[in-house]
């Protein structure tokens, strides 16, 4: 989902984080446990197996490096007071996938968007609130498509869920009363293409 300019080490290029409700993020360095992670997930990609299944198979690598406190650095936790905050932690070279951590402060919250690829999310610290979607399209000639709420979800801490276009409208939210990390993995280069985020739905929806 949701920018400014960061160094990172190899494979990671100086990139732009992003998404709606953005801010910048400095990217100091990546840290030991952070690069493993990019291995493995480089190992899956590389598999070239469809996206919902490399989805699944990331969402086991991100797994058990949630919540460890030596995964993000202090600058990678900072947030910011005006909306939600992503910084880029790595985008591949040959633009197969990137990794950045969105955090969010309580009552912040994204647009209701769908995305460019597959997408693993996993809940580092708080929780977050999610609304997902299904869009419905218009009953009539001269009548708008509208959005339908079909589940709401809170992901706690640890909580890891993957999915892939089509499918996947959702809004995202810190409903609790403190600083909520996660990390998204996406299967494209969002330091390129300036955003996850392949559309945002300005049609009627349940609230």
């Amino acid at each position: 989902m949701p920018p400014s300019p960061g160094s990172t080490t190899a494979h990671t290029r100086t990139g732009t984080a992003f998404g709606p409700g953005s801010g910048t993020a400095r990217v100091p360095r990546v840290t030991g446990r952070l690069a493993t992670l990019v291995e493995e997930i480089r190992a899956v990609v590389a598999l070239g197996l469809p996206p919902d299944v490399t989805a699944r198979l990331v969402g086991k690598k991100l797994t058990p490096q949630l919540g460890a406190a030596d995964l993000l650095t202090s600058a990678q936790c900072q947030g910011d007071p005006d909306h939600y905050r992503q910084h880029l932690l790595h985008a591949e070279d040959d633009g197969s996938f990137s990794l950045v951590a969105l955090v969010w402060l309580p009552g912040q919250c994204t647009p209701v968007h769908d995305h460019v690829a597959w997408c693993v999310t996993g809940v580092h610290t708080g929780e977050e609130h999610e609304r997902r979607y299904r869009l419905l399209p218009a009953a009539a000639p001269g009548r708008r498509a509208r959005l339908v709420a079909t589940e709401d979800v809170v992901n706690a801490p640890g909580a890891v869920c993957g999915f892939a276009p089509p499918g996947d409208i959702h809004r995202v939210r810190n409903g609790g009363t403190r600083r909520a990390i996660s990390l998204h993995v996406y299967g494209a280069d969002v330091s390129r293409l300036g955003s996850s985020v392949r559309r945002v739905y300005d049609v009627p929806a349940d609230a």
